[in-house]
């Protein structure tokens, strides 16, 4: 075969390979909760990264700070949220360099997430996630979140994943408007438990953030207190003969 039939037969074979997509995720984190509180938003998540069903990372930082004035926290497939990132840093510096006094807001980061996503999924190549976008500008407390197909909602209080689930009845129950900084840590640390107790993914080592109009914050890891010797966890088994 000579130099040039080969090089076509390879431009062929290129050509006529299949695209390739993310069909399940590899390394991916659990649930996000978020509330507003009376300053600003409240945010938080565990530090597991699981592969599969091995809970492999134990130090992985799930919430991120975007420009001044947003905050945002991840669920999903690690590596499309690091990629994620990467688009916002583009953002946030093509915004910066206009330098004309004004900087995007948490509402339009979370619009700009779900045209992503959205646009990704009608790729058939999404971003594996569900993101949680709060912030606070001019005053103005937001929250919201958007899912891997671009379905996007605000509310006074969001969870991804497990939580969404586990952690939603907890907040509508508890949540109120003038919550303060304390109160709304302990309902965030009530869902974190719950989940803990009841989400096989979820890591006793977990971080709160929260965001202001001075910043964000986002704090050490920590662990929660926990108690293991309910009658539930010691034969859960019991009443359930045949089921599986």
């Amino acid at each position: 075969m000579s130099l040039s039939e080969s090089n076509q037969a390879q431009h062929n074979s290129l050509l006529s390979s299949d695209s390739q997509r993310t069909l399940y995720p590899y390394v991916t984190g659990t649930s996000v909760v978020a509330l507003k509180y009376k300053d600003g938003i409240l945010m938080a998540a565990d530090m597991g990264g699981s592969y599969g069903s091995t809970l492999r990372y134990k130090s992985v930082e799930r919430m991120k700070p975007v420009g001044k004035h947003s905050l945002l926290g991840a669920s999903g497939e690690l590596s499309d949220f690091q990629e994620l990132l990467r688009y916002l840093d583009e953002l946030i510096l093509y915004d910066n360099m206009w330098d004309d006094g004004n900087s995007l807001g948490p509402k339009e980061v979370h619009n700009y997430l779900t045209r992503v996503m959205y646009n990704r999924r009608n790729k058939f190549n999404p971003l594996w996630n569900t993101l949680v976008l709060g912030g606070v500008k001019n005053g103005q407390k937001y929250l919201g979140t958007v899912t891997m197909i671009g379905v996007h909602f605000e509310d006074n209080h969001v969870a991804t994943g497990f939580g969404n689930h586990l952690a939603r009845p907890i907040l509508r129950d508890e949540w109120h408007e003038n919550l303060s900084f304390e109160d709304g840590v302990k309902i965030l640390e009530k869902c974190m438990r719950v989940l803990l107790y009841r989400d096989r993914s979820a890591v006793n080592k977990l971080q709160i953030a929260k965001i202001t109009e001075e910043g964000v914050t986002i704090s050490q890891p920590y662990s929660l207190k926990t108690f293991w010797g309910f009658s539930a966890f010691q034969n859960p088994t019991v009443g359930a003969e045949g089921s599986w």
